[in-house]
């Protein structure tokens, strides 16, 4: 899950100023060699940052992510969880595919809607590697030295790390966002005990008077500016949840089965977003545009086997039919949609069943109103 390796030599230790200074220019340029659209470097001053998480799990808004409370303050002092810490180098990737369509497939109810993320191969192991490749070329520019790299696996404040090295503000979604880029990127954190000169934070919040994030948001998760109530957003529901859906967010829910990225499809700064680079974030198994019905009609070893290797596959089999689900019971009445509700109507999973019954129900409302319109 990370690298780490022995405190700094001698060697580094003694590295002047310039030195340095001229290790992080370095460190910039192989970043995007290894295919990081922009690198930066900050302290572990993470006070101000603590104060706000600490406001936001008193109210609750994690949910059941007990991960968020586990590790006390090592997620706010970096030190904590890595002793030596004293630098972070974060850096960000790309991950949007060419010629994506999303909005789109938001208004073909019959489609399953993805986050965009997990389309592909699950993140982590690449951009881990891409990481562990950074830090071996500062090593064979300086000797042995202390890191340990994160990419989305331990407890690291990675969008404020992000915001300190300069990579971008907060938006009202909590999202980290780029003049450049918009917000559709991984983040990722190499934590060293090189003291490394530091970028300037990004100071200016872009979004002014901008709400659409707060307005498009299905659920009304957004609750304040840069705070979202974790149990109210559709990502949550449908991925961090293990149980059931509560009923009032399910119609809300649409067609997205996995994750939710209207906060973002819908942020003005999206524009700008860079399509990515990596072959192993396209879309496998036509997940981009795949019917309900189709995916709703996997077994599990079928499942198994196609999201290996996948974000997706951490949910399980389980919650992905509750997630089809619910899409299905939002989906247009059809008679090949309610066949579908119906051989699963005794599925083993009583939270499957319950989700199902539900579904059922939704489109028999559906079916009964078109026929009270036809009269």
């Amino acid at each position: 899950m990370s690298a780490t390796v022995p405190p700094s030599s001698s060697r580094t230790a003694s590295l002047s100023a310039a030195e340095l200074a001229s290790l992080a220019d370095d460190i910039k340029a192989w970043g995007d060699e290894l295919g990081f659209q922009q690198v930066g470097i900050t302290d572990t001053q993470l006070e101000d940052h603590e104060a706000h998480l600490n406001d936001w799990l008193d109210k609750g808004y994690h949910g059941e992510m007990g991960f968020m409370t586990k590790h006390g303050t090592k997620r706010t002092r970096p030190a904590e969880l890595e002793p030596g810490t004293i630098r972070v180098i974060s850096v960000r990737m790309d991950y949007l595919p060419a010629d994506m369509e999303s909005v789109a497939v938001l208004n073909q109810p019959e489609r399953a809607y993805v986050s965009r993320y997990a389309l592909g191969r699950d993140y982590h192991k690449l951009m881990r590697k891409r990481l562990a490749a950074l830090a071996k070329r500062i090593e064979a520019q300086v000797g042995s030295f202390g890191y340990r790299a994160f990419v989305d696996s331990a407890p690291v404040m990675e969008r404020a790390l992000a915001q300190k090295a300069g990579l971008g503000w907060f938006g009202k979604n909590a999202m980290m966002l780029n003049p450049q880029a918009g917000s559709l990127f991984f983040l990722g954190e190499l934590y060293t005990d090189l003291p490394l000169p530091v970028d300037a934070p990004f100071a200016r919040d872009h979004c002014g008077s901008c709400n659409a994030c707060q307005t498009v948001c299905p659920t009304g998760a957004i609750v304040a500016d840069k705070v979202v109530d974790a149990r109210k957003c559709i990502s949550y529901l449908t991925i961090e949840l293990h149980g059931a859906i509560p009923e009032q967010y399910r119609r809300a829910m649409g067609n997205r089965i996995y994750g939710c990225d209207d906060c973002q499809l819908f942020c003005p700064f999206t524009r700008f977003t860079q399509t990515t680079r990596e072959a192993d974030f396209a879309p496998r198994h036509d997940l981009d545009r795949a019917e309900l019905l189709t995916l709703f009609g996997w077994g599990e070893e079928e499942f198994l086997d196609k999201t290996a290797g996948s974000a997706i596959r951490r949910i399980g089999y389980e919650r992905w039919l509750r997630n089809i689900a619910v899409a299905l019971g939002n989906a247009p009445f059809s008679h090949a949609v309610e066949a579908a509700l119906m051989a699963r109507r005794s599925y083993p999973s009583a939270l499957v069943r319950e989700h199902v019954a539900w579904a059922l129900t939704e489109q028999r409302h559906r079916r009964n109103n078109r026929i009270a319109t036809a009269e």
